[in-house]
């Protein structure tokens, strides 16, 4: 056995217990680690710095792409085929499994949208930080964090909870793309975190929009007499803004709120891989 096999093999457990965890299906998940393989294998190993941290990397990626490509219906757990032709489970695989997991777990995370499913299992399961999330959903480390959080709560059975941060949510993002759009100087500051931050993408970044402002005097300052063409729709279950152009989505506003005050505000201009839903005229 090769250098790279071996280390491969090292972290075998590892990656098929991440990938079980983001899809509740041992044969997706070892899918997934084969898949981790084939481009490990295409992949300089010399040029990897921190092997183990790398393949945790890929296999999340894969995970995601195969969350977001399901579609709404949701299937059982490791279902059967519906050509009638049962296929074995595998006892040893489905006992590490259960030992490592329980079923109870995987079906509240199955509730769960692709992004809080990825920020809360690789941070509360695995212990990465937020800023090595971040990366893999295109998004900050506070909205990361924010993503983790709402999973949490409904993990814990707290969905009522979760319902009540939706509606306020909602609230304050309408509020404030409301004063952006009428130049409602003093509604914006008013509805601000003290710490207010504007990020962007590389791709909203190439369109002119400035990768980084921060203060609130300085956030409702721009934002002040804009938003005109902004439209309302949804982004990982929550409000969020759109533009579009001839009818085609162009950029996404991601708001992460706290305690009722808007933190961050994230221009993401690479909407492939988001899940964003239909939008709708602010009010």
């Amino acid at each position: 056995m090769d250098e790279t096999t071996q280390l491969f093999e090292d972290n075998r457990t590892h990656l098929r217990a991440v990938a079980y965890r983001l899809l509740g299906s041992v044969h997706e998940a070892d899918d997934a680690v084969q898949e981790t393989w084939l481009r490990l294998e295409r992949t300089d190993v010399s040029e990897v710095e921190n092997l183990p941290a790398w393949l945790t990397t890929v296999v999340s990626r894969i995970c995601l792409d195969q969350l977001r490509s399901r579609t709404a219906r949701r299937e059982d757990l490791d279902a059967e085929p519906d050509n009638g032709e049962a296929t074995p489970p595998d006892p040893a695989a489905e006992a590490e499994t259960a030992d490592a997991v329980g079923r109870a777990l995987m079906v509240v995370l199955d509730t769960l949208g692709p992004a809080e499913r990825l920020a809360f299992c690789l941070h509360d399961l695995f212990g990465m930080s937020f800023d090595e999330i971040a990366p893999l959903l295109g998004r900050s480390s506070t909205a990361c964090r924010q993503l983790a959080s709402r999973a949490r709560r409904r993990v814990r059975g707290q969905s009522e909870d979760v319902e009540v941060d939706r509606a306020r949510q909602h609230e304050v993002v309408e509020a404030f793309m409301r004063a952006s759009r009428e130049g409602e100087f003093d509604q914006l500051l008013a509805l601000l975190h003290p710490d207010a931050a504007v990020s962007a993408d590389a791709a909203a970044a190439a369109m002119g929009t400035p990768s980084s402002i921060t203060g609130k005097q300085a956030v409702a300052e721009f934002f002040s007499g804009r938003a005109k063409a902004a439209r309302l729709g949804t982004l990982d279950g929550f409000t969020a803004a759109t533009w579009s152009h001839r009818g085609e989505l162009k950029v996404v506003f991601a708001f992460t709120v706290e305690d009722g005050l808007v933190r961050e505000i994230e221009f993401l201009a690479d909407v492939a891989p988001l899940d964003v839903g239909a939008s709708r005229p602010i009010r």
